[in-house]
């Protein structure tokens, strides 16, 4: 089978480690597929108020490692051309994707990169399948936006989510659940797997008597990591061991570091920057407990890896979270709480925990992923079901 994936959510050169659930699922998927990458990205015009502050172009000539990806822009204003991106989307799109002569199209992100994708695909006579990763299809309230996605979804072969909870957000939305298949994120269980807590500090150089408690991700507000700190900065308070890592970077950085100096705090506060899958796990192992207090999510994959690691995770009850975490691996709270998240990393460092028993909730692979993902392939192009095998 021949699948040529269409999406923004995707390395890039600005973002090397965005969108990596569809890579790694992509990674493994071309052992059973052909696969090619069209990764769409929007270009603003260089005027002040036209473009986002952190704009960057992208490099259209960068490649990921191992998949064979093209990148492509699109003109786009912020707000004013989002009911029209994904038909401006389209029209670029359709000769790449005439070229690559695919069985199948295969998206991740519903709008406007599904939009395009869907059109492309009635113009050229393809199936297509779109994937939902979660804010595209949870936080966009305006209600252009709405019914585009919702557009894309009834307009497609097959929809995928990351999470139930997705799942049935887009049965709600009148989408055939026969439709809608959820096939929860990975991890690489190569990088992230439980291990001596001590040496993982020893190689950070952190104080191994210290109680740490560590983030993950991209450095933005609704991840909750005001209400974070906040709780940070109050358990400190009774804690005198304890610490903070927030490994990642991001628009809040900046706002957190200025909090912490104004608590007194910032001394006790560790902000390496982003670091690779590699670095990440090291974090994991050396933490006492991960947090991630976000306002929205879908399926997060530190989650999934932080648990691998054998770390008990204290994450707000939204979206895909309260699939991942239970009882025996961590706590849930309400999010923008920061007296429950206080409370509720107070029990955890408290508790004894057993991390082989928590990285035994959390075996999936990006390889089960992939091969999940194919047998909705195959329900769409049913012609091609074993074709490989014979």
């Amino acid at each position: 089978m021949k699948i040529t994936v269409v999406t923004s959510y995707f390395p890039t050169s600005a973002r090397p480690y965005g969108g990596n659930s569809a890579f790694h699922t992509l990674r493994f998927l071309q052992s059973h597929a052909t696969i090619e990458v069209i990764c769409p990205q929007e270009r603003y015009p260089n005027i002040r108020g036209l473009k986002p502050s952190r704009y960057e172009p992208a490099d259209l000539t960068w490649q990921p490692p191992e998949l064979k990806t093209t990148y492509f822009e699109y003109p786009a204003i912020p707000i004013l051309t989002r009911p029209f991106n994904g038909r401006v989307c389209a029209n670029i799109l359709l000769p790449h994707v005439r070229l690559s002569r695919p069985d199948l199209i295969l998206n991740y992100w519903l709008y406007p990169d599904g939009y395009a994708a869907v059109r492309v695909g009635r113009v050229l006579g393809v199936p297509v399948i779109v994937g939902a990763i979660g804010s595209d299809i949870r936080t966009r309230n305006d209600p252009v936006t709405v019914h585009l996605v919702r557009q894309t979804m009834l307009m497609a072969d097959a929809v995928i989510t990351v999470s139930e909870e997705l799942r049935q957000r887009a049965i709600a939305q009148g989408i055939p659940a026969e439709k809608v298949t959820a096939i929860r994120n990975g991890c690489d269980t190569s990088v992230f797997y439980p291990g001596d807590r001590a040496l993982a500090r020893e190689r950070l150089a952190c104080d191994p008597d210290s109680e740490l408690i560590l983030y993950a991700g991209n450095l933005l507000a609704d991840k909750g990591l005001g209400e974070l700190m906040d709780a940070f900065i109050e358990l400190a308070k009774s804690r005198p061991r304890l610490r903070l890592a927030i490994v990642g970077q991001g628009p809040y950085g900046e706002a957190l570091t200025r909090r912490a100096a104004a608590a007194g705090v910032v001394d006790r506060v560790t902000m390496p920057g982003r670091g690779d899958a590699a670095a990440v796990a090291g974090w994991m192992r050396a933490a006492d407990v991960f947090c991630l207090p976000s306002y929205s999510e879908g399926c997060p994959n530190v989650v999934v890896e932080a648990l691998a690691c054998g770390r008990p995770v204290v994450a707000t009850r939204v979206g895909g979270i309260p699939e991942l975490v239970n009882e025996t691996c961590g706590m849930l709270i309400p999010p923008r709480d920061a007296g429950e998240l206080a409370s509720a990393l107070d029990r955890a460092l408290s508790r004894r925990w057993d991390s082989d028993e928590i990285a035994r909730t959390s075996t999936r692979s990006w390889e089960t992923v992939a091969t999940e993902t194919l047998a909705v392939c195959r329900k769409v192009v049913p012609a091609r079901v074993g074709a490989e095998d014979r």
